[in-house]
């Protein structure tokens, strides 16, 4: 205070002056009092200037304040020192602002430099995510993870700042556009699925109802074909609803599973019933083979014929097994015939046991075909016809022959 006390006087009037390098200058009057306590007077108000001074250079130099701010405030400072009322070293203050206004300068300038920094990578963040969010809207079919984008978008667009207010309201409409086409095109798309999904279901309800048609079926060839066609129609048609899909599938598949195991049940005791016959006609084979054709033809005939209607009651055997069968036995009766005929043509017609015996298997086929009718089994009275004609078929061959 003494110090700054010394760059200024009192005259006899109570003018009070401040010293500068430019001369004296009148700061102001003192009445009051004595000089000197004039002059602390107007030496404190210079140390407030100073103390001002001083906390600005410290929030300047701590970068707390705002560089503009703190510049704006030292101009005013170093402007007022011209006609400010205070005693104190001022030129000393005038040259401590000036190399505070340069430092502020480029601080304020640095300050610009990085706003316009923040600003361009704001406007290339907000660009950016407008770009990626349009791209979304016109080819994403991914729908829940682009609706999902779009929001981390938004979330995102929020933390940006410092693009101007201007530019900033363009780009919010491009992003608004792309979310609301986004959506549009996403209501399309699901409207679309309802519509196939609906269709879908139409035609698995009907591709249902008809395997329910026929899971009683007994044509086991026919209906297993038409449900197999069935299940490449149901692989081929677009999927319904999720609880639609899955109760229209345990129908279907109940269906199958219907016929497929009557199917499987009659065939397997099909199965049982011709081993069964298998092992029966094996057995009457191996009589046919043993027979003594050559030292008894009359009797080797006799009991062929009785295996035959045998054979024939007997019934189916598996597929694989019977064209064997049936050449083997044709066999014996072939060689049965030719002993027979060789001992047929050296007697005459009437005297030929053979034709006899042959009418008498006529008559009996004849009985049998009858039985059968009178019975109503279909069966029987097919195998019955078939030997009959055979029979008869014989009997007029070995007629004509003698």
């Amino acid at each position: 205070m003494s110090d700054w006390t010394a760059f200024g006087r009192v005259d006899a009037d109570g003018t009070v002056y401040v010293k500068t390098a430019e001369g004296e200058r009148v700061v102001g009057s003192w009445q009051a009092g004595a000089p000197e306590e004039g002059l602390a007077h107007f030496a404190r108000r210079f140390a407030d200037l100073v103390t001002e001074v001083d906390l600005t250079e410290a929030r300047l130099n701590s970068g707390a304040a705002d560089a503009n701010h703190s510049l704006a405030t030292i101009r005013r400072i170093r402007a007022s020192l011209a006609e400010a009322h205070v005693v104190g070293d001022i030129d000393a203050l005038a040259a401590r602002l000036d190399k505070l206004a340069t430092v502020a300068e480029e601080k304020a300038g640095e300050a610009r430099a990085a706003k316009e920094a923040a600003r361009v990578e704001a406007l290339a963040r907000k660009t950016a995510l407008v770009e990626e969010a349009e791209k979304l809207a016109a080819e994403s079919t991914g729908w829940k993870t682009a609706g999902d984008r779009l929001k981390e978008i938004l979330d995102e667009w929020k933390t940006i700042r410092g693009v101007d207010k201007k530019t900033d309201g363009e780009l919010w409409k491009r992003f608004a556009a792309a979310r609301d086409a986004f959506t549009r095109r996403r209501g399309a798309h699901f409207a679309s699925l309802d519509a196939q999904r609906k269709q879908a279901q139409t035609v698995k309800e009907e591709l249902v109802a008809e395997a329910e048609k026929v899971a009683e079926s007994t044509d086991w060839a026919a209906t297993a074909n038409h449900l197999k066609n069935l299940m490449t129609q149901w692989k081929a048609a677009p999927r319904a609803s999720k609880e639609a899909e899955q109760r229209l599938w345990e129908r279907f598949r109940a269906a199958q599973d219907s016929f497929f195991s009557r199917r499987s049940e009659v065939f397997s005791a099909r199965d049982n019933e011709q081993r069964a016959n298998l092992e029966r006609k094996q057995a009457l084979l191996a009589e046919a083979e043993a027979l003594d054709v050559d030292g008894d033809p009359k009797g080797a005939q006799a009991k062929l014929r009785d295996i035959q209607a045998q054979w024939h009651e007997a019934g189916r055997v598996p597929r694989e097994a019977a064209a064997g069968l049936e050449r083997r036995l044709r066999a014996v009766d072939e060689k049965v015939r030719e002993v027979m005929d060789s001992a047929w043509r050296r007697t005459s017609r009437e005297d030929n046991p053979l034709l006899a015996q042959m009418r008498a298997q006529v008559v009996e086929a004849e009985e049998r075909l009858a039985r059968a009718q009178a019975a109503g089994d279909t069966r029987r009275i097919k195998e019955a016809e078939q030997a009959l004609a055979s029979k008869r078929q014989f009997l007029q061959l070995a007629e004509q022959a003698g």
